[in-house]
């Protein structure tokens, strides 16, 4: 069953899609040029495209009145009050993807009720795949033409074989185990959010993140996963949440699955192995 909340949000939906749309035309122009990169304070990068397409996306939620928590905004200090509802925006998800050029990065939109995401759309600039959630369901798109076409439904496949997204080579050590103990056959990596909605369209079953995240990376992500069918849980098996002001919009350890109940069994398998 989708945990999405069933509050209407399609409206916001439309408009959310329309943004990132525009901001992914954006970055593609961006990208079509020689790409330079600066480092920010945390030590990753950020390139033009980053702030430009999150200043249009901007431009096209103004008018809603709903505040915006946006990775870019964040970095220069600047920090809505949020309030119960809000946007949260990864305008260049996959930054390192973006500067590789391998295509594998996001234009993340999504919005929070009440510490959950329920809506999210996850649109890859290059290829103009596209995935959104939100109270009528997960579904996927094309919008390389600038306009969404071939909107058909997704969801979850929970049956085996087991695949995990992840690189089991690059991974955290206690990924080697997590993935015997749930005999997980193969693993599929993948850039920015793609991990989310590789879930969300039954292409694995299992993302288990050992690496830290902010709440921007993941809100898109999850909000399509969970209209899928899928579920995102922090290592104790609650469903991950939003509006951490406190501890800068980090986000914990967190298993993103194809259902609640194999997020939780994975969640309580990696406490244990983290000790």
């Amino acid at each position: 069953m989708s945990m999405a909340a069933s509050v209407d949000t399609r409206p916001l939906t439309e408009l959310a899609l329309t943004a990132a749309i525009a901001a992914a035309k954006l970055i593609l122009d961006v990208y079509s040029r020689p790409i330079a990169a600066v480092t920010k304070s945390d030590g990753s990068p950020v390139t033009e495209a980053d702030a430009a397409a999150e200043a249009v996306i901007l431009d096209y939620l103004r008018p809603t009145g709903i505040p915006v928590l946006g990775e870019e905004s964040v970095a220069a200090g600047i920090i809505p009050v949020l309030g119960e509802r809000y946007f949260v925006v990864d305008p260049l998800d996959g930054t390192k993807e973006f500067i590789k050029r391998n295509g594998e990065f996001t234009v993340n939109i999504a919005l929070v009720e009440h510490g959950v995401p329920v809506m999210g759309v996850v649109l890859a600039p290059v290829s103009g795949e596209t995935f959104i959630g939100d109270a009528g369901g997960a579904y996927a798109c094309d919008a390389s033409s600038g306009i969404a076409t071939g909107k058909r439904a997704i969801s979850v496949a929970t049956a085996a074989p087991m695949r995990v997204v992840a690189s089991r080579s690059h991974g955290h050590a206690a990924l080697a185990s997590l993935c015997e103990t749930f005999a997980v056959e193969s693993d599929v990596s993948v850039g920015s959010s793609l991990k989310f909605c590789l879930l969300a369209r039954g292409d694995a079953q299992l993302y288990p993140r050992f690496t830290p995240t902010c709440e921007w990376d993941t809100a898109a992500g999850q909000a399509v996963l969970e209209a899928a069918g899928g579920a995102v849980v922090t290592l104790d098996g609650e469903r991950m949440r939003y509006g951490k002001h406190d501890i800068g919009f980090l986000n914990p350890y967190f298993v993103a699955a194809s259902s609640l109940d194999l997020a939780r069994r994975a969640a309580a398998e990696m406490s244990s192995i983290l000790g």
